[in-house]
């Protein structure tokens, strides 16, 4: 522009001059002005940084790694923002009651959906999911659980990005030793297989392995006792579904979470918790680890997300090449579930316009089939259908096979906004009985019936 300007001037200069002077000579090569003018340079990017929060774990270092790839392609720089999950959700929800934008995105847990659609702290992500079409990209199970409000509505408000689910490990050398094939054999009349054929062999299995007496002391199954949040009914809920019982979508309580099968679902996971370790009182996901790594136990109950460092000479230097990882067993009665963990990613409803197109074209770009396999290379568990069905994914780590089972047959807890009340009636019902050994299976199941009925009525789901 700066020299157009120049030859402009020059050009009046020369018309000017011939009025007064005689004319001036005819230039011998063209002006600079004439030449192809030079491509017009790309707009930098309205939006120069994207916020992420998330909890404080490794797939949120797996996070941080893609939104460094992002920056390589566009330029828009990507910060993962982790909290310990202790003080997540008490961060994020703080935020929520400021209206605030210090986030443009969060990965949150599936539980929270509820309380944040209705309160308006998240985008609706609906017709951006079905227009580009990432809605049947991902497992029709992580959809409806990471990302539907309310459940049935054909409405989104998160993208499944870190699927999760409870899963077992066990030690190959002690369950795949002969010896131990034909000592269970002769104990129980059949033999077990891996994975168990169903809940019931499994529940035998745990107690053939519980040797207090031996030397060093070896121990069944290692399972979710912690009475704090969700730990201990998350962990019951492997065998609640399984048993094709569940918490009923019609908020109808009594006569469903204790019937007959429910009860035995509960029961089973009693005679799993007996076959464990002592002192497995408080447990959640790092305790399950420790047990393995411990040599305690031959079965541990965990999530997907903690079983890499079970697999890992690093951090189990003795048993790192022993372990191996199944689904959890069907039930008896022909259902096949697994108790649902993992997030979705969800947009900030108060950020701007510009931010929230900016967030729309990330989750775009992260969906991409290929993102979705890095994804799944680094570490992070993929929701994408390709991606779990590929045999580079199965064959990726010892425990993606299992995973991926998995991933087709979760089911969560209730999804509403109250869940925060409903959990503390079932975790105080099942911690009293399992660990605390206070009453039988159907009193603790009725008095969680009772207790969630009640709520139900308060808020007026239930009449």
């Amino acid at each position: 522009m700066f020299k157009k300007v120049i030859f402009l001037v020059m050009a009046l200069s020369l018309v000017f001059g011939a009025v007064a002077c005689a004319p001036a000579p005819a230039p011998t090569k063209a002006p600079e002005a004439t030449k192809a003018p030079e491509p017009a340079a790309k707009p930098a990017p309205v939006v120069k940084e994207l916020v992420i929060w998330w909890a404080q774990w490794d797939p949120a270092n797996y996070l941080q790694e893609i939104g460094n790839l992002y920056q390589k392609e566009t330029g828009i720089k990507v910060t993962v923002v982790q909290e310990p999950w202790g003080s997540y959700f008490n961060k994020v929800s703080a935020e929520w009651a400021a209206r605030g934008t210090g986030f443009d995105m969060v990965v949150g847990d599936s539980q929270w959906l509820g309380q944040a659609v209705t309160e308006g702290h998240y985008v609706d992500l609906t017709d951006f999911l079905i227009k580009n079409n990432l809605k049947d990209t991902v497992t029709e199970a992580t959809l409806k659980y990471y990302g539907e409000y309310p459940p049935g509505s054909g409405k989104y408000y998160a993208y499944p990005t870190e699927g999760d689910a409870n899963g077992w490990a066990y030690r190959k050398d002690i369950v795949e030793d002969p010896n131990e094939k034909a000592a269970f054999k002769a104990k129980y009349g059949y033999d077990y297989t891996i994975p168990p054929k169903d809940y019931k062999m499994f529940v035998d299995m745990a107690k053939f392995f519980h040797r207090p007496t031996a030397n060093p002391p070896l121990y069944g199954a290692a399972v979710y006792t912690q009475k704090d949040y969700d730990a201990i009914t998350m962990g019951f809920q492997n065998a609640l579904f399984t048993y094709g019982c569940d918490w009923n979508k019609d908020y109808k309580v009594d006569g469903v979470l204790n019937k007959k099968e429910c009860v035995e679902a509960l029961e089973a996971y009693k005679a799993l918790y007996d076959s464990g370790p002592p002192g497995n009182t408080n447990s959640f996901f790092p305790e399950m680890n420790d047990y393995f790594i411990n040599g305690q136990v031959v079965f541990a109950m965990n999530y997907f997300a903690f079983f890499p460092a079970l697999a890992n000479q690093g951090t189990n230097p003795k048993y790192w090449d022993k372990v191996g990882f199944f689904s959890n067993p069907k039930g008896p009665y022909g259902h096949h579930f697994a108790s649902l963990g993992g997030q979705g990613t969800s947009i900030n409803a108060y950020i701007s316009a510009e931010r929230k197109q900016a967030s729309y074209d990330f989750i775009k770009w992260f969906a991409r089939d290929d993102i979705q396999m890095k994804w799944g290379e680094l570490g992070g568990y993929t929701c994408n259908k390709k991606a779990l069905a590929s045999e580079a994914f199965v064959k990726a780590a010892p425990y993606n096979a299992a995973f991926a089972e998995t991933m087709a047959m979760v089911k969560d807890f209730y999804n509403i906004p109250q869940y925060g009340e409903l959990l503390p009636a079932a975790q105080a019902a099942l911690s009293d009985y399992v660990v605390g050994g206070k009453g039988t299976a159907k009193e603790a199941l009725d008095a969680i019936a009772k207790a969630h009925e009640d709520i139900f009525k308060k808020y007026g789901y239930l009449k």
